[in-house]
């Protein structure tokens, strides 16, 4: 086994030397899950190509040689937890410019990592006042639960327009709620928008109007703005992002691997609920099924129930009497 690991380890190394970073942090990705399920350790070797895609946080110190263990505590920040947290060679790009006063709009994938950056900023900098207008409200109770265990001792989490502001405020809104205190903000020393290409037409012509708004009247009174999106190429002329420092950073922390098994099934119904059905037979954690739409929900419903045995479960039974 760790022959095949070593294997791997030459051809991430070769895809590093050849300038292919991204395919290298791919394999050595891939590689990682294999060591972690053979319950293998980590060697100075692999701590070493950790180290040359800049996933520091990947890295094993008890087993890494003092190079490696010196990078992954020199890139230790403070992110408002118990305990310093290291970042990846990209996060860390990033906090630098945001450090550094700089307003920024970064395209990053959705493994990237972008609340540690946002927390970290948050810790070292103690603005008084961060807007994060973020694209749906559950996103917005996620994000208030996570800064509240964080932060709640020294700012006040306002996700609602009538709550009375404190000393130091962070305010987390979908962007129609942000609108409702545009005349309360006293001053803003952050805007945060995830997901900001949301403000173009193009991509949600309902709720871009709202968005377009909220941007103009708060980005005028933000000292400093970082706005996140994913898959965005280059930054288009706009009165809401001039002046801003684009930073595109391709740097994936995960691996994505694809079975494009539509190409085989076609409009073939039966194939469609036979592969289902073998995907679901063939692993044993949780499941997440796109339907698409409400009639495509019934037809999984009318297989599940069909095809699968029911199980005995008194979460199940319990969920099943609440929601009756």
């Amino acid at each position: 086994m760790m022959g095949s690991i070593f294997e791997k380890c030459r051809e991430v190394n070769d895809l590093l030397e050849s300038g292919d970073e991204v395919s290298a942090r791919n394999e050595l990705i891939k590689m990682l899950a294999q060591v972690e399920d053979d319950g293998l350790e980590y060697t100075q070797l692999i701590n070493h190509l950790i180290r040359g895609v800049g996933l520091f946080p990947y890295m094993e110190p008890s087993t890494s040689s003092w190079q490696e263990r010196f990078v992954f505590e020199a890139f230790k920040v403070d992110v408002g937890d118990d305990e310093p947290i290291t970042l990846h060679r990209e996060q860390s790009r990033l906090l630098a410019s945001l450090l550094d006063g700089k307003s920024v709009a970064v395209s990053a994938p959705t493994s990237f990592g972008k609340s540690f950056v946002i927390d970290s900023f948050i810790s070292i900098k103690n603005p008084s006042n961060i807007v994060i207008l973020v694209p749906t409200i559950a996103l917005a109770d996620e994000t208030r639960r996570r800064l509240q265990k964080k932060f709640g001792s020294k700012y006040k989490i306002i996700t609602t327009a009538d709550q009375e502001l404190a000393a130091k405020n962070i305010f987390v809104f979908p962007q129609e709620r942000a609108i409702g205190y545009f005349e309360k903000f006293d001053a803003v020393d952050i805007l945060v928008v995830d997901e900001f290409y949301k403000a173009s037409k193009a991509f949600d012509k309902a709720r871009a109007p709202s968005l377009i708004r909220a941007i103009a009247r708060i980005g005028k009174m933000a000292k400093q703005k970082y706005f996140l999106a994913p898959n965005i190429s280059h930054l288009a002329d706009s009165p809401f992002t001039k002046g801003m420092e684009f930073l595109r950073l391709d740097f994936n922390t995960v691996f994505l691997k694809k079975y494009e098994l539509y190409k085989d099934i076609g409009k073939d119904e039966q194939k469609k609920s036979d592969v289902l059905l073998r995907i679901l037979d063939d692993n044993s954690g949780k499941t997440l099924i796109y339907a698409g739409t409400y009639s495509n929900i019934k037809k999984i419903e009318n297989l599940l129930m069909v095809s699968l045995e029911a199980k005995k479960s008194e979460l199940l039974h319990t969920f099943h009497k609440w929601l009756g």
